[in-house]
């Protein structure tokens, strides 16, 4: 196989474990039940002007698979925390006593599981669709290397072996997206 199609197949390959990982990071956002420190992954409190990520200014830990503890290291930053907990809206109340804030998550009804099972298939979706916008400029890459002198059956192998890329990618992800699943629809 010619150099120039090796090349765009790893780019390809890296660009793919890219939206893999993001699918992935996505997924772990999806809350199932169980109170994960990552939930909070996406909130950024005001720490004096700078929009700052909540595990950057405080330990969040989880005493029980029911609740989470979040405990900043600056006392004064309690009802900053707490409204952004709330501005975030991910559907907990946190409870401040003054020294750390408790978050309550409670058990999903069946409607909620549901719902969160149609949000899981809308980012492996995603996921996938990234995957094939990867092949399609691969693809298209490929191609162009019809001008460089490459002949058309090595570009035909280069597109076979981007469509097998893609299928392993397209795999990986309907298997995360399942045992996202199986985690919301357990009880």
């Amino acid at each position: 196989m010619n150099d120039l199609i090796k090349l765009q197949l790893e780019d390809a390959n890296d660009a793919m474990e890219k939206a893999i990982a993001h699918a992935e990071s996505e997924l772990t956002k999806i809350r199932a039940g169980k109170a994960m420190p990552s939930m909070l992954d996406g909130i950024n409190v005001d720490y004096y002007g700078t929009p700052t990520p909540l595990s950057q200014i405080g330990t969040i830990n989880t005493p029980d698979p029911r609740s989470l503890i979040v405990q900043p290291w600056e006392k004064s930053m309690l009802s900053v925390i707490e409204k952004a907990i709330i501005d975030s809206n991910i559907g907990l109340n946190p409870q401040n006593d003054g020294n750390i804030i408790r978050l309550a998550v409670p058990p999903l009804t069946e409607e909620r599981r549901r719902e969160l099972v149609r949000k899981v298939k809308d980012e492996a979706e995603k996921g996938k669709i990234a995957i094939r916008n990867i092949r399609k400029d691969a693809n298209d890459k490929i191609k162009k290397f019809k001008n460089d002198g490459i002949s058309e059956d090595e570009i035909k192998v280069g597109e076979g072996e981007v469509q097998k890329l893609t299928d392993s990618f397209i795999v990986r992800v309907d298997k995360l997206a399942e045992v996202k699943e199986k985690d919301i629809m357990t009880v």
